[in-house]
């Protein structure tokens, strides 16, 4: 991609960053609901707190063998992303048409991992809702998983990360316009609470969330 094409791209990102989308409404209740923010270098993922909420949302994939729940599991680590780059573990081994595909358009999928106590949490960015807000935002998440009709929801075949987390068909098409991050905003912005109108790269996040989440 041409240098002043990728800096336009990321010029956009930082003014769709800012620009809101939402209306900022005094909560009903207290914003008693905190979900994290996970960064890696070029991903968001979110951090739920397994309360039985939680639990209850997620409970259809238990029958995959993610332990949602388990008396012990306590964060749940969910995210969204194209099936080529996110399940490749190491960006060393991306190929050409892998990352191709991801800009102009590739299925998606989600990754979800159950987590227990964490004794040493670092500082994250954390976001809040009150009770309608949360279960807007968990019911979007949650409808963003490819879900058969009358079968139980399957894991995808393919490596995880880790020992314990699974990969899943998602709905939607992940390419340059619609990242990761941006299905993080989309997510956000479907509890009702305002944030960026379009926010491709994790600064985007961080800078939207800096502007109208921050509490």
């Amino acid at each position: 991609m041409p240098i002043g094409l990728i800096t336009a791209y990321c010029l956009a990102a930082v003014l769709g960053a800012v620009i809101p989308s939402g209306s900022a409404k005094i909560p009903a209740t207290a914003r008693s609901h905190q979900v994290l923010l996970v960064a890696g270098p070029i991903h968001y993922d979110f951090l739920l707190p397994l309360d039985a909420q939680t639990r209850a949302q997620f409970g259809f994939l238990q029958a995959s063998g993610l332990p949602v729940n388990h008396l012990n599991a306590r964060w749940l680590v969910i995210g969204w992303g194209a099936h080529g780059f996110y399940t490749t573990e190491r960006y060393q081994e991306l190929t050409p048409s892998t990352l191709l595909k991801a800009t102009f358009g590739d299925r998606s999928v989600m990754r979800a991992e159950v987590l227990g106590h964490q004794a040493n949490l670092p500082d994250l960015p954390s976001l809040q809702f009150d009770d309608a807000e949360y279960e807007a935002f968990l019911l979007a998440i949650a409808d963003s998983f490819e879900r058969p009709e009358r079968a139980p929801v399957r894991s995808l075949d393919v490596p995880g990360f880790t020992p314990g987390d699974r990969f899943y068909a998602a709905k939607g098409q992940f390419h340059l316009f619609r990242t990761c991050n941006t299905w993080v905003s989309r997510m956000i912005r479907a509890s009702g609470r305002r944030f960026g109108i379009w926010t491709p790269l994790p600064y985007s996040v961080s800078l939207s969330q800096w502007l109208y989440l921050k509490e």
